[in-house]
């Protein structure tokens, strides 16, 4: 298993990174998975230079859907099991800024200046910024993932999701991103939820 750069520099112990990633080849993660986890680090490092302490931001991804059972605390478990783990192994002020990143991944909003939480966010929301082949694919395993979700349930919590994401001035928060993904992922969006739209007008939708 290989130890991530930013693991070593850390001087995090390599065997936490096993179990940790144990976790995200779990069977019922349909998008939240390792290929999920390996997307946001390759963004982190094409946005890294806007982040003030861009190894923390690469730790918390690792954390930030560590958890992951489709429920509304799982960003507050994950925040939660990186405390634990790391308490240990880094000094208070890095394993409070990897919990405060997690948890900043629960609803992607940043306030005042926050260069490492704005590039956390953007690598999170990169996937809405993809071709469109691409983006059904990731919608197609979101729905997945919450298939014990009824479909009208699902098309209701899914369009105000994207709702609020469209009501945002800017979808991703580092210039570098804007300018990589901003325009696509809009479009993407306002095709996904024309899409819903259209499947509850349907007979039975």
């Amino acid at each position: 298993m290989h130890t991530p750069p930013a693991w070593n520099r850390l001087g995090l112990p390599p065997e936490l990174l096993g179990p940790l990633l144990a976790r995200w080849a779990e069977p019922h993660r349909s998008y939240h998975g390792p290929l999920h986890l390996a997307a946001v680090l390759a963004h982190i490092e094409t946005l890294k230079d806007h982040a003030t302490t861009p190894d923390l931001v690469v730790l918390a991804a690792y954390y930030h859907d560590a958890v992951h059972l489709g429920r509304p605390d799982d960003e507050e478990a994950s925040a939660h099991l990186a405390e634990q783990e790391l308490t240990w192994h880094l000094p208070t002020e890095a394993v409070d800024e990897v919990v405060r990143l997690v948890l900043v991944t629960k609803d992607h909003r940043t306030t005042g200046d926050d260069p490492n939480g704005e590039v956390l966010c953007d690598a999170d929301l990169a996937v809405l910024g993809s071709t469109e082949t691409a983006y059904d694919a990731y919608t197609a395993a979101v729905r997945a993932e919450y298939s014990h979700v009824s479909d009208a349930d699902f098309r209701v919590g899914r369009s105000q999701v994207l709702r609020d994401l469209l009501g945002l001035r800017s979808l991703f928060r580092t210039p570098r991103a804007r300018a990589l993904w901003e325009e696509r992922a809009r479009a993407n969006l306002k095709r996904e939820l024309a899409r819903l739209r259209e499947a509850g007008l349907r007979p039975g939708g």
